[in-house]
């Protein structure tokens, strides 16, 4: 960002002079005004940014030395000040000095001086500038830490103490993941795809939130998935801005526009939620759903705002499809008096028969449930609660399997799969699909250990590297849901499935390279990459050269 001048003097020809004598723009600055009294400057202070003054100290109605001293004495900006002064007085000094005056140039000012002057001033500017985002890099490392112990339920008496002085949480708090809504597409994109997706959701979030982005959590891969970020949603933001936080737009997400919330007062939060979800998605190849959690009236409290909204993500495939999920208005409503709503004899033996993986019985249990939810009126919001009812007990079916099983990624996964063709979420015919793909993903779960099956899929990688190999294809060859299969590998090798492949791709080039005499060419083709210019990009990002330059050094030394 460019140096803001302010030129002050009464003598016209001297300001004419001090536009002219050095390429400003070249070193870095703009002149944004121009005054010829103390006055005058003043009031062009109180209402503009600017980082530097140079300034007569003997002016009609108001000297320089007055002005520095009432900006200074009044903390109205933090422009630094250079006197200029047709007289070399020691006391006109000092007192310059007193209100930290940066610089007492002697008129006429030569070229060289006000140069090293601007330079110095630059080079100030630029390391409180770094030092300044370091800070703020710190404070929101630490957000996001000591959030992530807030959500495990460990966190020690200082790091709440640090939260509740940093967030600024005020009446109803809200956590809110802010999430891609494909997991299939997001399993098979690479780290760096899907990191490059969440830092253009946290820009535009930047870009919205301007100060209150500390209240976004953009990594939260320690204690959620990758794909996701956190926000923090406090009442006060519901009420327009104040000039401080007009100004500082600007500095965390460029200029104050219609596009952001500043100066915008919100009716409610869904307004508000709607506009950030809006912001988030912007230029984004993918759609971005808002799972808002339960309320919090403290920092101890957004551990259960964070996992009822990771509740949501469950039962989000189960409720008709929207831009935002609300944990109060979809499931904590719904799980009211369920001694006088639940149909739970009908929905355990619906339970029962996916468990046994009896299709006949499962089509059985749908036909029941549904005919006594319509026997005894039920619809909307009672349809939905015994739904939910019977989520819960398949939720546990699977971790009696599989302790490690993320059981409320696969469930949306196979909710959106099941829900093809039009069929409305939470029909019956939703639930019949639902309840066969979930009880065939039960069985192979079974049958399968995650060791067995990572040892197929790396064989599979071993003897077919150089086709088109997709979880989706492995998943449906080997019987398991992709999503599952994406997770485990992960958690195996500490990588994507796709960023696994390019490794090995990758290796067996590096291995052709020093092997045979074949063209750049052939061999990007052989491992499997029809794009020679992607395949060239991922060697060096491995080996850190090209890949001639690879075989040219690492032959010489066999």
């Amino acid at each position: 960002m460019a140096l803001r001048v302010l030129l002050v003097d009464d003598e016209k020809m001297i300001l004419q002079g001090l536009e002219v004598l050095i390429d400003w723009e070249t070193e870095g600055c703009t002149i944004v005004g121009t005054a010829s009294t103390g006055k005058q400057a003043l009031e062009f202070l109180k209402t503009n940014e600017v980082d530097l003054v140079f300034c007569d100290i003997r002016m009609p109605e108001m000297t320089g030395l007055e002005l520095i001293q009432k900006v200074y004495e009044g903390n109205l900006s933090s422009a630094s000040f250079v006197i200029l002064s047709g007289y070399s007085d020691f006391q006109y000094a000092r007192t310059a000095m007193h209100y930290h005056c940066m610089e007492y140039m002697l008129k006429p000012v030569q070229k060289s001086e006000l140069l090293e002057v601007v330079r110095r001033v630059c080079q100030k500017k630029n390391q409180d500038t770094l030092e300044e985002l370091r800070q703020v890099q710190l404070v929101r490392t630490c957000l996001a830490q000591y959030l992530g112990a807030v959500f495990r339920g460990k966190a020690s008496g200082e790091q709440t103490a640090f939260l509740s002085k940093h967030l600024k949480l005020s009446g109803q708090n809200y956590f809110v993941h802010i999430t891609m809504d494909r997991l299939d597409v997001l399993e098979e994109m690479t780290d760096e795809e899907i990191s490059q997706k969440k830092e253009k959701i946290f820009s535009n979030l930047q870009f919205f939130l301007g100060r209150d982005i500390d209240h976004c959590i953009p990594d939260t891969s320690e204690y959620e998935k990758d794909y996701e970020i956190g926000f923090i949603f406090s009442d006060y933001m519901l009420s327009g801005t104040d000039g401080d936080r007009e100004k500082e737009a600007g500095a965390y997400g460029g200029p104050v526009s219609e596009k952001t919330y500043f100066g915008k007062k919100y009716a409610d939060q869904h307004e508000f939620f709607t506009a950030l979800k809006k912001a988030a998605g912007r230029d984004l190849d993918m759609p971005v759903v808002l799972l808002v959690g339960k309320c919090a009236k403290d920092v101890t409290s957004l551990a259960y705002s964070y996992s009822s909204a990771c509740t949501l993500r469950s039962f989000k495939g189960f409720q008709e499809q929207k831009e935002i999920y609300y944990y109060e208005d979809d499931i904590q409503v719904n799980q009211q008096n369920t001694r006088v709503t639940i149909c739970k004899e009908a929905a355990d033996s619906l339970v029962d028969a996916v468990r046994m993986n009896d299709e006949k019985a499962i089509k059985k249990g749908v036909d029941v449930l549904f005919a006594e939810m319509e026997k005894k009126q039920m619809h909307g919001r009672m349809l939905s609660m015994n739904i939910d009812y019977m989520l819960f007990q398949l939720i546990h079916l699977a971790v009696e399997i599989d302790e490690s099983v993320e059981q409320n990624m696969v469930m949306q996964y196979i909710s959106d799969i099941s829900s093809e063709n039009g069929i409305t979420r939470g029909s019956r015919s939703h639930l019949y699909n639902f309840c066969t793909a979930y009880s065939d993903y039960l069985l192979q779960l079974r049958k399968k250990s995650s060791k067995g099956i990572l040892s197929d899929i790396a064989k599979e990688v071993q003897e077919h590297y150089a086709e088109n190999l997709t979880l989706k294809d492995l998943g449906q060859k080997y019987f398991i849901n992709s999503s599952y299969l994406g997770q485990i590998f992960r958690n195996k090798y500490g990588q994507s499935f796709k960023d696994y492949l390019n490794s090995y791709r990758i290796d067996a080039a590096a291995k052709m390279l020093l092997e045979t005499d074949k063209r750049v060419l052939d061999i990007a083709e052989e491992v499997g990459y029809q794009d020679v210019d992607y395949f060239v990009r991922k060697f060096i990002e491995a080996w850190e050269c090209t890949p001639t330059k690879y075989r040219k050094k690492y032959r010489n030394k066999q």
